[in-house]
Protein backbone atom coordinates (compact mmCIF):
# COMPACT_ATOMS: atom_id res chain seq x y z
CA UNK A 1 0.00 0.00 0.00
CA UNK A 2 1.35 3.43 -1.00
CA UNK A 3 2.28 5.74 1.89
CA UNK A 4 3.17 9.39 1.45
CA UNK A 5 4.79 11.79 3.93
CA UNK A 6 2.90 15.11 4.16
CA UNK A 7 3.07 18.26 6.28
CA UNK A 8 0.10 19.19 8.47
CA UNK A 9 -1.02 22.69 9.44
CA UNK A 10 1.06 22.88 12.63
CA UNK A 11 4.25 22.04 10.71
CA UNK A 12 4.48 18.42 11.85
CA UNK A 13 4.39 15.43 9.54
CA UNK A 14 1.85 12.70 9.06
CA UNK A 15 1.50 9.78 6.68
CA UNK A 16 -1.14 9.80 3.95
CA UNK A 17 -2.64 6.67 2.39
CA UNK A 18 -3.94 7.92 -0.97
CA UNK A 19 -5.54 4.59 -1.84
CA UNK A 20 -7.72 4.73 1.27
CA UNK A 21 -8.17 8.52 1.37
CA UNK A 22 -6.87 8.39 4.96
CA UNK A 23 -4.09 9.91 7.07
CA UNK A 24 -2.44 8.75 10.29
CA UNK A 25 -3.05 12.13 11.96
CA UNK A 26 -5.18 15.21 11.38
CA UNK A 27 -4.11 17.38 8.45
CA UNK A 28 -4.96 20.33 10.72
CA UNK A 29 -1.99 19.46 12.93
CA UNK A 30 -0.55 16.07 13.83
CA UNK A 31 1.17 17.04 17.09
CA UNK A 32 -1.67 19.38 18.00
CA UNK A 33 -4.29 16.64 17.60
CA UNK A 34 -2.36 13.91 19.42
CA UNK A 35 -1.54 16.18 22.34
CA UNK A 36 -5.18 17.34 22.64
CA UNK A 37 -6.81 13.90 22.38
CA UNK A 38 -4.40 11.51 24.03
CA UNK A 39 -2.28 13.60 26.39
CA UNK A 40 -4.63 16.36 27.59
CA UNK A 41 -7.88 14.36 27.56
CA UNK A 42 -6.30 11.05 28.54
CA UNK A 43 -2.89 10.98 30.21
CA UNK A 44 -3.31 14.18 32.23
CA UNK A 45 -6.73 13.00 33.43
CA UNK A 46 -5.38 9.70 34.77
CA UNK A 47 -2.16 10.94 36.37
CA UNK A 48 -3.79 12.70 39.36
CA UNK A 49 -6.45 9.97 39.69
CA UNK A 50 -4.01 7.03 39.98
CA UNK A 51 -0.88 6.01 41.84
CA UNK A 52 2.07 3.84 40.91
CA UNK A 53 2.88 2.73 37.37
CA UNK A 54 0.38 4.02 34.82
CA UNK A 55 -0.50 1.26 32.34
CA UNK A 56 -1.43 2.42 28.84
CA UNK A 57 -2.61 0.38 25.86
CA UNK A 58 -2.55 1.93 22.39
CA UNK A 59 -4.54 0.69 19.41
CA UNK A 60 -2.42 1.64 16.39
CA UNK A 61 1.23 2.53 17.05
CA UNK A 62 1.45 4.12 13.59
CA UNK A 63 4.02 6.91 13.51
CA UNK A 64 4.89 6.57 17.21
CA UNK A 65 3.82 10.14 17.94
CA UNK A 66 1.48 9.25 20.82
CA UNK A 67 4.21 7.22 22.49
CA UNK A 68 6.73 10.04 22.03
CA UNK A 69 4.41 12.63 23.58
CA UNK A 70 3.71 10.25 26.47
CA UNK A 71 7.43 9.80 27.12
CA UNK A 72 7.85 13.58 27.32
CA UNK A 73 5.01 13.88 29.85
CA UNK A 74 6.21 10.92 31.92
CA UNK A 75 9.68 12.46 32.05
CA UNK A 76 8.27 15.86 33.00
CA UNK A 77 6.06 14.46 35.79
CA UNK A 78 8.50 11.73 36.85
CA UNK A 79 5.67 9.22 36.52
CA UNK A 80 6.49 5.63 35.58
CA UNK A 81 4.54 4.36 32.56
CA UNK A 82 4.10 0.90 31.05
CA UNK A 83 3.07 1.41 27.41
CA UNK A 84 1.87 -1.45 25.26
CA UNK A 85 0.85 -1.00 21.64
CA UNK A 86 -0.21 -3.05 18.63
CA UNK A 87 0.49 -2.41 14.95
CA UNK A 88 0.09 -4.74 11.98
CA UNK A 89 1.70 -2.53 9.33
CA UNK A 90 4.69 -0.70 10.82
CA UNK A 91 6.54 2.11 9.11
CA UNK A 92 9.94 1.25 7.69
CA UNK A 93 13.12 2.87 8.97
CA UNK A 94 13.33 5.33 6.08
CA UNK A 95 9.80 6.63 6.67
CA UNK A 96 10.36 6.96 10.41
CA UNK A 97 13.61 8.89 10.01
CA UNK A 98 11.94 11.46 7.75
CA UNK A 99 9.38 12.43 10.39
CA UNK A 100 10.04 15.76 12.10
CA UNK A 101 8.27 15.29 15.43
CA UNK A 102 11.34 15.70 17.65
CA UNK A 103 12.43 18.84 15.78
CA UNK A 104 8.94 20.37 15.94
CA UNK A 105 8.74 19.64 19.66
CA UNK A 106 12.12 21.25 20.29
CA UNK A 107 13.41 17.90 21.54
CA UNK A 108 15.90 16.76 18.93
CA UNK A 109 17.73 15.02 21.79
CA UNK A 110 14.90 12.46 21.72
CA UNK A 111 15.49 11.41 18.11
CA UNK A 112 17.55 8.30 19.08
CA UNK A 113 14.84 7.33 21.55
CA UNK A 114 12.13 7.84 18.91
CA UNK A 115 14.11 5.62 16.54
CA UNK A 116 14.41 2.99 19.26
CA UNK A 117 10.61 2.78 19.55
CA UNK A 118 10.43 1.85 15.87
CA UNK A 119 13.55 -0.30 15.65
CA UNK A 120 13.28 -2.34 18.84
CA UNK A 121 12.32 -6.00 18.87
CA UNK A 122 8.65 -6.92 18.64
CA UNK A 123 6.82 -8.80 21.42
CA UNK A 124 9.48 -7.87 23.98
CA UNK A 125 9.28 -5.32 26.81
CA UNK A 126 12.12 -2.79 26.89
CA UNK A 127 13.06 0.07 29.19
CA UNK A 128 13.30 3.12 26.94
CA UNK A 129 14.19 5.60 29.67
CA UNK A 130 13.87 5.72 33.48
CA UNK A 131 10.13 6.39 33.46
CA UNK A 132 9.02 4.54 30.33
CA UNK A 133 8.64 0.81 29.68
CA UNK A 134 7.52 -0.18 26.20
CA UNK A 135 6.26 -3.21 24.32
CA UNK A 136 4.90 -3.44 20.78
CA UNK A 137 3.22 -6.41 19.13
CA UNK A 138 2.18 -7.29 15.60
CA UNK A 139 -1.33 -8.29 16.59
CA UNK A 140 -4.68 -7.98 14.85
CA UNK A 141 -7.15 -6.24 17.15
CA UNK A 142 -9.90 -8.53 15.86
CA UNK A 143 -8.12 -11.65 17.14
CA UNK A 144 -6.42 -10.12 20.19
CA UNK A 145 -7.08 -12.16 23.32
CA UNK A 146 -7.38 -10.70 26.80
CA UNK A 147 -7.08 -12.38 30.17
CA UNK A 148 -6.82 -9.53 32.66
CA UNK A 149 -3.03 -9.31 32.83
CA UNK A 150 -0.77 -6.90 30.97
CA UNK A 151 1.31 -9.79 29.63
CA UNK A 152 -1.71 -10.96 27.63
CA UNK A 153 -3.35 -7.63 26.87
CA UNK A 154 -5.40 -6.63 29.86
CA UNK A 155 -5.47 -4.67 33.11
CA UNK A 156 -4.82 -1.19 31.75
CA UNK A 157 -5.88 2.15 33.16
CA UNK A 158 -5.84 4.11 29.91
CA UNK A 159 -6.47 3.20 26.28
CA UNK A 160 -5.44 5.38 23.35
CA UNK A 161 -7.87 4.24 20.65
CA UNK A 162 -6.16 5.54 17.52
CA UNK A 163 -7.41 3.20 14.80
CA UNK A 164 -8.19 4.55 11.34
CA UNK A 165 -11.61 6.18 11.06
CA UNK A 166 -14.80 4.08 10.88
CA UNK A 167 -15.23 4.73 7.17
CA UNK A 168 -11.75 3.25 6.58
CA UNK A 169 -11.75 0.41 9.14
CA UNK A 170 -15.38 -0.15 10.21
CA UNK A 171 -14.50 -3.57 11.65
CA UNK A 172 -12.53 -1.86 14.46
CA UNK A 173 -15.45 0.25 15.71
CA UNK A 174 -17.93 -2.48 16.60
CA UNK A 175 -19.64 -3.49 19.85
CA UNK A 176 -17.41 -6.57 20.04
CA UNK A 177 -14.24 -4.47 19.85
CA UNK A 178 -15.44 -2.00 22.47
CA UNK A 179 -16.51 -4.83 24.76
CA UNK A 180 -12.94 -6.08 24.46
CA UNK A 181 -11.59 -2.62 25.29
CA UNK A 182 -13.98 -2.37 28.25
CA UNK A 183 -12.74 -5.72 29.59
CA UNK A 184 -9.11 -4.60 29.29
CA UNK A 185 -9.65 -1.51 31.45
CA UNK A 186 -9.48 -1.42 35.23
CA UNK A 187 -12.59 -0.04 36.96
CA UNK A 188 -12.30 3.74 36.68
CA UNK A 189 -10.18 3.39 33.55
CA UNK A 190 -10.55 5.65 30.52
CA UNK A 191 -10.52 5.25 26.74
CA UNK A 192 -9.88 8.32 24.59
CA UNK A 193 -10.35 8.66 20.84
CA UNK A 194 -10.58 11.39 18.24
CA UNK A 195 -13.81 10.00 16.73
CA UNK A 196 -17.13 11.28 18.10
CA UNK A 197 -19.62 9.99 15.54
CA UNK A 198 -23.04 9.31 16.99
CA UNK A 199 -23.03 5.62 16.09
CA UNK A 200 -19.59 5.22 17.69
CA UNK A 201 -20.81 6.83 20.92
CA UNK A 202 -23.90 4.61 21.00
CA UNK A 203 -21.83 1.49 20.31
CA UNK A 204 -19.50 2.35 23.22
CA UNK A 205 -22.49 2.82 25.51
CA UNK A 206 -23.93 -0.56 24.54
CA UNK A 207 -20.53 -2.07 25.35
CA UNK A 208 -20.76 -0.64 28.88
CA UNK A 209 -18.89 2.67 28.69
CA UNK A 210 -20.06 5.96 30.14
CA UNK A 211 -19.32 8.31 27.25
CA UNK A 212 -18.27 11.94 27.60
CA UNK A 213 -17.99 14.36 24.68
CA UNK A 214 -15.22 16.94 24.87
CA UNK A 215 -14.25 19.87 22.62
CA UNK A 216 -11.97 18.74 19.82
CA UNK A 217 -8.69 20.15 18.47
CA UNK A 218 -8.66 22.52 15.47
CA UNK A 219 -10.53 20.96 12.57
CA UNK A 220 -12.58 18.69 14.85
CA UNK A 221 -15.66 19.73 16.80
CA UNK A 222 -15.67 17.00 19.43
CA UNK A 223 -13.72 14.00 20.75
CA UNK A 224 -14.69 11.16 23.10
CA UNK A 225 -13.53 10.20 26.56
CA UNK A 226 -15.20 6.96 27.65
CA UNK A 227 -15.13 5.69 31.24
CA UNK A 228 -15.41 2.22 32.71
Amino acid sequence: MQRKLILTSDGSHTISLPGLNATYHSIHGAIQESRHVFIDAGFKTLVPATTGRLRIFEVGFGTGLNALLTIIEAEKLRREVYYETIEQFPLDSKEMRLMNFCKQLGREDLQPLFAQLHDCEWEKEIKVEPYFFFKKSKVNLLTLETSGTSETFGSFQLIYFDAFAPNTQPELWTKEIFEKMFAMLDPGGVLVTYCSKGDVRRTMQVAGFVVEKLPGPPGKREIIRAHR
